[in-house]
């Protein structure tokens, strides 16, 4: 009797043992989801406000590249009614 009642207890012990083990590795599998999800996350948002200043960067180089090109033009304009006029002076003298 007790040699069986010792086996019970041994066998109830491993058992216990390994229960706890199997629950051990299921909170670290969980931690390690949970842990990669807010990772991910964390990535996603810091890839999406790159790519925010990234366009805002954009749109400022191209209105400014705009205004260049306006002004550049008017510049233009003004040479050419410049070089027009000179050219239409000296004709009159």
């Amino acid at each position: 009797m007790k040699k069986l009642l010792l086996s019970a207890v041994l066998v109830s012990a491993i058992a216990f043992t390994s229960c706890r083990d199997v629950k051990d590795n299921a909170d670290k599998a969980g931690d390690a989801v949970e842990n990669t999800v807010e990772e991910t996350g964390e990535a996603i948002n810091n890839a999406a406000q790159e790519t925010e200043e990234a366009a805002k960067d954009g749109f400022e180089a191209t209105g400014k590249a705009i205004d260049d090109a306006v002004e550049e033009t008017k510049e233009a304009g003004n040479a050419v009614k410049d070089a027009v006029k000179e050219a239409t002076d000296d004709d009159k003298k």
